[in-house]
C-alpha cells in the first residue's frame, strides 16, 4: 500500500459515512440522486444488445432512437421495484409530452423477473413506450447500473446528459434542461 492510497482510504470511508448520514437525516433528494450512478455527464452513451419482448436481440440505442440522433430517457427498471413504480407517472408524462422528441425506454433487468412478467406489466399498464429485457446483463454492465430506478438521459449527440436514481428525481426538469441545452432557440414544450 502506497502512502497516497493509505491516506485516500480514510477519506473514502468518511465520504461514504457522510452519504449514509445525510440520507438518514433526510438530506435533499438532489444529494442522493447520483447514488448508484457511475457514468459521468458527457460520457458517450454505450450501446448494448438487449431483447425486445418477443425475445429478439436489438440494440438499446436503436430502440431509444439515439442511433438516429434523437435524445432518450433510459430507466433501469423491474416490476418488483417500488421506486420504479413511483417514477412511472413521470415517465408516462414525459412520453405524453415529449414522445415525439425523446425516446423513452424501460430496460427491464433480469433479476427476479422474466420477460413474461415484463410483458404482463406492459399489457396491464400500456405505457406506450418501449420496454426491453436485459437478459444477459449487458446494458446493466455498460451503464454500471448498480440498482433499479436509475435513469439516464442521453442527448441527441449520444452523450450522457443526466444520470440519477430513486423516486425523487425531477425527470421532467432534467428532460427540459437537456432539450434546451441541445436547442437553446427552441422554447420548452407547454
Amino acid at each position: 500500500m502506497t502512502p497516497s492510497s493509505r491516506s485516500a482510504a480514510p477519506l473514502a470511508a468518511a465520504l461514504a459515512a457522510l452519504g449514509v448520514a445525510l440520507s438518514l437525516l433526510g438530506a435533499p433528494a438532489r444529494l442522493a440522486a447520483q447514488d448508484g450512478v457511475a457514468l459521468p455527464i458527457g460520457t458517450p452513451a454505450p450501446d448494448a444488445t438487449v431483447q425486445d419482448l418477443e425475445g429478439r436481440a436489438v440494440s438499446l440505442l436503436d430502440v431509444a432512437g439515439v442511433a438516429r440522433g434523437n435524445p432518450a430517457l433510459l430507466e433501469f427498471w423491474a416490476a418488483w421495484c417500488e421506486q420504479c413504480e413511483a417514477l412511472q407517472p413521470q415517465l408516462d408524462a414525459i412520453h405524453e409530452r415529449y414522445g415525439g422528441r425523446v425516446g423513452v425506454v424501460a430496460v427491464a433487468v433480469a433479476v427476479a423477473q422474466s420477460p413474461r412478467r415484463v410483458r404482463r406489466h406492459v399489457e396491464r399498464h400500456a405505457p406506450g413506450y418501449a420496454y426491453v429485457y436485459d437478459a444477459s446483463g449487458e446494458a446493466v454492465r455498460a451503464y454500471q447500473a448498480l440498482t433499479t430506478s436509475i435513469v439516464v438521459l442521453v442527448d441527441g449527440a449520444g452523450r450522457v446528459a443526466y444520470a440519477g436514481t430513486g423516486p425523487d428525481q425531477d425527470l421532467t426538469g432534467a428532460v427540459e434542461a437537456m432539450l434546451s441545452a441541445s436547442d437553446p432557440a427552441q422554447p420548452p414544450t407547454p
